[in-house]
């Protein structure tokens, strides 16, 4: 669906569990009714977080961005029975996307959803949070890293996508939004409560583990 993908993205696509139907519908739709479809995490992304759900089990997860649900759907069927998903979108008007597939997912009593703000949302939910996924506006993704970090339990994992900015953090001359994802990524390095590891996976996945 996405021209620009690498003929090695697509070989790690093809030998990767294949989306399910819904997923693929979702992605989809969100490639015909959305200006940025590429903020999906799409199949290889989304997989990948199913997996590391069902190896973390998570007990209570949280999603900072939510666009129109489909690393929601997929970090939710990672979860144990008894996990849940808290997922925060700010942007009202794309729910009506991410509620329809939450729907028909079959998997609504372990997702609840949220419009607002992170920063006044999080500290209202039930916590520790075992796996947190950020994923909404890059210049907050510091905010957001210290928003939850105190609320992560020991051993916990955030993960931060696009933190590669598409390689622009690696070029010598950085502009205003790629200073601002180098600057969270020295952030992660530099911080002594985590480990981490940067994954070119897609545009770039901070998974960052809690000691």
């Amino acid at each position: 669906m996405d021209d620009s993908k690498s003929k090695i993205d697509r070989y790690c696509e093809a030998h990767t569990t294949p989306q399910s139907d819904l997923l693929y519908r979702l992605e989809r739709e969100t490639y015909l009714k959305t200006l940025a479809p590429q903020m999906a995490s799409g199949h290889l992304q989304g997989q990948l977080l199913t997996i590391l759900c069902q190896l973390i089990r998570p007990k209570i997860a949280l999603e900072i961005g939510t666009f129109t649900g489909y690393a929601a759907l997929c970090i939710a069927k990672g979860l144990p029975k008894d996990g849940i998903l808290h997922t925060i979108e700010v942007n009202e008007e794309i729910a009506y996307i991410s509620d329809k597939y939450f729907q028909q997912s079959g998997l609504t009593n372990q997702i609840k959803t949220y419009i607002g703000d992170a920063a006044d949302l999080v500290p209202t939910m039930p916590y520790p949070f075992d796996f947190v996924f950020i994923d909404a506006g890059k210049k907050d993704y510091a905010k957001h890293f210290d928003l939850v970090i105190d609320k992560v339990s020991s051993g916990g994992i955030i993960l931060a996508d696009n933190v590669l900015w598409s390689g622009k953090v690696a070029q010598k001359k950085l502009d205003k939004a790629t200073r601002v994802l180098h600057d969270f990524n020295e952030k992660i390095l530099n911080d002594e409560r985590v480990e981490n590891v940067l994954l070119p996976i897609r545009d770039g996945l901070m998974v960052i583990r809690k000691k």
